[in-house]
């Protein structure tokens, strides 16, 4: 069935760049895989968990908003912030979770409710990321 190029990239520099058989991605119009062979085209990215196949192991890592890249066989997945499952501080998160969670409901300016929104999904997919690795 053959392989796949990935890259995970993000303002630091590469994260993970190696061959893999699947990615699954967290897109704007859902989660969506990604095999040898699929057909070429660009998604946006949310907050979430990113995870791929590789050698019969699954890795996962929690990632913020970016694009993906689909094209001849490589994903490029070009995002603000990632975090592989391993690296995650699950107490850090869960602290950030409920901060976020305070701003929410005290935050009446739709400006800073917003910005807490997705503090919080990304809290919440570090956690459900780290909860994974443990």
């Amino acid at each position: 069935m053959g392989t796949l190029s990935l890259e995970v990239i993000t303002p630091e520099g590469v994260l993970v760049s190696q061959e893999v058989d699947m990615v699954v991605v967290p897109g704007t119009e859902g989660e969506f895989g990604v095999l040898p062979g699929h057909i070429n085209f660009l998604s946006g990215i949310v907050p979430g968990e990113l995870r791929f196949y590789h050698d019969g192991a699954i890795e996962y890592m929690a990632v913020s908003s970016g694009f993906a890249e689909v094209s001849n066989n490589s994903v490029s997945i070009i995002i603000d912030a990632a975090e592989k499952a391993d690296d995650i501080d699950l107490e850090r998160a869960r602290r950030a979770r409920d901060r976020a969670k305070e701003r929410m409901e005290k935050d009446k300016d739709p400006t800073d409710f917003l910005m807490a929104e997705v503090a919080l999904k990304r809290a919440i997919s570090r956690i459900k990321v780290a909860e994974k690795a443990l």
